[in-house]
């Protein structure tokens, strides 16, 4: 359970893009530590969130103490021409990849400080952002060796259906999980 003191917000691109510089120091203090060790730079990052903001039903979930940005969970559904599904390692049968408008939503980041790590942080930020979407299904991708994020998303419903390798030099494996939503789920 979050602390009392934590508010959560959800924002879509525009309001989200108020707060660009902010998302951008979160991710990069979070990417550089393990199991990632790796950090895009600030450039990279404002491109590529330029562009996911902008996409149609983009959303922001984010958790703030005081008005300190302490984590957020971001994401947009997929499209029908999406690439998400094109790298995996072992294909997987049409039911699952081919995409219709309302199928799937990719919950593209779900980050929280160190500090405020297993307080229920992460969680909220996960239900909120999912909580009241349309689509049928979620996805996303976690690095394997991401073992408290692994654990976190099993214990929330979610499953491995396949491996993805973006091809450029250097990208990790990822594992590709899915979990039914809840509006969709049987009550």
């Amino acid at each position: 359970m979050p602390t009392p003191d934590i508010t959560f917000q959800l924002l879509d691109g525009t309001q989200a893009a108020v707060h660009g510089d902010e998302l951008q120091a979160l991710h990069a203090e979070v990417y550089a530590s393990p199991p990632y060790g790796r950090n895009d730079d600030a450039a990279m990052f404002a491109d590529r969130f330029r562009v996911q903001r902008r996409q149609p039903g983009f959303v922001l979930a984010e958790a703030r103490h005081g008005g300190y940005l302490i984590g957020y969970a971001s994401g947009m559904p997929l499209r029908p021409s999406t690439s998400w599904w094109r790298g995996l390692t072992t294909p997987l049968p049409d039911e699952v990849t081919t995409e219709h408008p309302g199928r799937t939503f990719m919950l593209v980041e779900l980050l929280v400080r160190a500090p405020w790590r297993r307080q229920g942080t992460a969680q909220t930020l996960h239900d909120l952002i999912l909580r009241n979407r349309p689509e049928e299904r979620a996805t996303l991708a976690v690095l394997p060796a991401a073992t408290p994020a692994q654990n976190a998303f099993q214990k929330w419903g979610w499953r491995k259906v396949a491996r993805t390798h973006d091809p450029r030099p250097g990208s990790p494996v990822s594992d590709v999980l899915v979990t039914e939503l809840p509006a969709n789920r049987e009550p």
